[in-house]
């Protein structure tokens, strides 16, 4: 995923929290009763290209609704923004929703992109930087899930947070909650928040959206066998598992599986691990929400909510929260 040669350190990239060992997670994950490895182990170079495919699919509404929401209402979201102002956004990735916001934001405003991978954020900053040559992009190198440090010189500037894609339907409820109480100490006192929220709808609309026709969504989810079987010395057949999607209504929850097909044992970094015929490693959840459940959400963790976007559909939702508050 790296071009260009440069590095984030060249660009004045701060390194944050280390990013959790993938081995670790690994051997943990596959060591429980319910075999699970975390969603974010998903997203090597080969995965973050299936998702990007997977966003233009027609079953996979959130990325194009979620997009045309903020075009629609982008200058409403960063308004009172001024040129001294800072906008962090976490779990950057490609930063390619966030033009829609910096295209509405004064000259020489502050972007601080924050992601696990440095080669997403050197990509990003070199294009950003030459969109907009007069904002300062000063990208940090961390995992979100942890508390984060702005540089010092930003602690005191009005900042917006920004947070979309519905990544926060990737945690628990109980989770979220101490995640967006983390993000709110990592902001400046007084700072808004930008967030965007799958919302509850027919659960078989939120099955295909995981399990599309093309099958770019089960390519996604066996790649990380493949990234196992790469990295950690693993002997994962790939024939003999397959991608499955599940919506569980009590937890308002999509589940995404890798379903072993026969019993078989496996070895990754000489460690063996038995699977029996049906059973599972959990890859992923995605939290769905209505408007009311999380602006509940967000009060627990000590925000104020503010406006509300929706499509027409009521498919999908962007928040606006207040830091006042927090403790």
């Amino acid at each position: 995923m790296r071009r260009g040669g440069m590095s984030a350190r060249k660009l004045g990239a701060v390194h944050a929290v280390p990013v959790d060992d993938f081995a670790d997670a690994v051997l943990s994950g596959l060591s429980k009763p319910q075999k699970a490895i975390s969603s974010q182990f998903l997203y090597d170079a080969r995965g973050s290209a299936l998702f990007e495919e997977i966003t233009g699919l027609p079953e996979y509404y959130p990325t194009r609704t979620e997009t045309a929401i903020l075009s629609a209402y982008a200058a409403e979201m960063v308004e009172g923004l001024g040129a001294d102002g800072v906008l962090v956004e976490f779990g950057s990735g490609s930063s390619v929703k966030t033009e829609l916001l910096l295209s509405q934001l004064p000259l020489h405003v502050i972007y601080v992109p924050v992601d696990v991978s440095e080669s997403a954020l050197v990509e990003a900053t070199e294009r950003l930087s030459a969109r907009f040559p007069q904002v300062d992009v000063r990208p940090v190198v961390g995992d979100f899930s942890h508390p984060i440090q702005l540089p010092q010189d930003l602690n005191r500037r009005p900042a917006v947070g920004f947070f979309p894609g519905s990544t926060i339907g990737n945690f628990g409820p109980a989770e979220a909650v101490r995640l967006l109480r983390s993000f709110g100490r990592g902001l400046p006192d007084a700072s808004r928040f930008i967030i965007g929220v799958d919302l509850k709808k027919e659960a078989r609309r939120l099955v295909a959206a995981y399990n599309d026709a093309e099958g770019a969504t089960a390519a996604f989810n066996l790649n990380l066998l493949v990234r196992i079987n790469r990295e950690l010395d693993g002997d994962f057949d790939l024939e003999s598992f397959r991608h499955e999607a599940i919506y569980d209504p009590r937890a308002g929850r999509i589940e995404m599986h890798l379903v072993s097909d026969v019993a078989q044992d496996v070895r990754v970094l000489g460690r063996p691990f038995r699977f029996k015929a049906g059973e599972s490693i959990h890859t992923e959840n995605s939290y769905k929400y209505t408007t009311d459940q999380f602006r509940e959400m967000a009060s627990a963790a000590g925000w104020q909510a503010g406006r509300l976007w929706t499509d027409a559909n009521a498919d999908f939702s962007v928040h606006e929260l207040f830091g006042f508050g927090r403790g």
